[in-house]
């Protein structure tokens, strides 16, 4: 059946830009790491863990602790915008670089935890994050 015989419908695929593209790999990045860390919350002993001042592997609650991990999460969620409004050489050299760096944090992640779901959520946001890296590696030039 050729694409123009009756009957026949035909799909609009529209290039998407780059930047777009990395937008959409941060945000899907982002709710992951949301989701994750919500679900995180229904773990046995997660609760008193979190109401005796306890913050997982990094210990005890302190305002440096909560300062360190705030700015390591709001990097995703700054990349959405940034991906979008940033000149291409610049952004190309962000999006590899903080993208390696997730990557490489979830690894250590992936390969430590015990519970199933952190490990999905892990390697989800390996998939994502390395695709971010491979897609600003490779970036389109113009002629």
């Amino acid at each position: 059946m050729s694409p123009s015989e009756p009957g026949r419908t035909n799909w609009e695929d529209v290039k998407v830009d780059t930047k777009v593209k990395l937008a959409a790999l941060w945000a899907a990045t982002t709710f992951c790491y949301i989701y994750g860390d919500y679900f995180e919350l229904y773990m046995p002993g997660a609760l008193n863990g979190i109401l005796n001042g306890q913050m997982g592997p990094l210990g005890r609650v302190t305002q440096q602790v909560l300062l360190a991990t705030s700015m390591l999460m709001a990097i995703p969620s700054v990349l959405v915008f940034l991906s979008l409004a940033i000149r291409p050489a610049i952004n190309r050299w962000i999006n590899v670089g903080f993208g390696s760096l997730f990557t490489v944090i979830m690894t250590m992640i992936v390969l430590q935890d015990s519970w199933m779901f952190y490990k999905f959520f892990a390697l989800v946001e390996i998939l994502l994050t390395s695709t971010i890296v491979r897609l600003a590696w490779k970036w389109p030039r113009t002629a």
